[in-house]
């Protein structure tokens, strides 16, 4: 799903960006509400930055990645986390392009995501590459989704990855003396 955000684009900046997690939804811009093999997943957009909200039997699990007053955790480059029953990673990398590379890319990942349908992607008015978009799926018992930042300004792209899952106990190694 595509939409344009209602808000106009203020000049924030990728080295802005702070992630969190179990924060309470945020207000959102746009929503999309999936539900994948019996987990419930709101994908929110919040401007320039993104929500995940996720529920299944297990638990809950909410994930920010936004520009936040006064967070003193900045985004980081991967994270390894028992949340409740199960595991949490993220990743985050920030790409710098060329201005033509910038939009060649921004419309490659406009078009992957408008055109899924457990995509949600919002661009701010008068600036077309710039966005934020988000992508889940379920996979093998994982939650998964990836998010963009578009900070054309700059030529900056934050990608994001995250993986939500049960927790795997250790196999036990095999003692029986053959």
């Amino acid at each position: 799903m595509l939409t344009t955000l209602n808000t106009p684009y203020t000049d924030t900046r990728a080295s802005d960006l702070a992630w969190a997690l179990g924060r309470e939804p945020l207000p959102a811009l746009a929503t999309l509400e999936l539900e994948l093999s019996g987990a419930k997943m709101e994908l929110r957009l919040l401007g320039a930055s993104h929500q995940v909200l996720l529920e299944d039997e297990r638990g809950s699990c909410s994930e920010t990645v936004a520009c936040i007053p006064g967070s003193s955790t900045p985004l980081p480059l991967g994270v390894a986390k028992r949340v409740g029953d199960w595991e949490y990673e993220f990743a985050a990398r920030v790409e710098k392009l060329s201005p033509g590379s910038f939009t060649g890319r921004a419309q490659e990942l406009l078009a992957l995501v408008s055109d899924h349908p457990h995509g949600l992607a919002g661009v701010f008015p008068g600036s077309p590459n710039a966005f934020t978009a988000l992508l889940a799926q379920r996979h093998e018992g994982h939650v998964h989704w990836r998010t963009w930042h578009a900070y054309p300004q700059d030529g900056q792209l934050v990608a994001t990855r995250t993986r939500v899952g049960v927790r795997v106990p250790a196999k036990r190694l095999s003692t029986s003396g053959v």
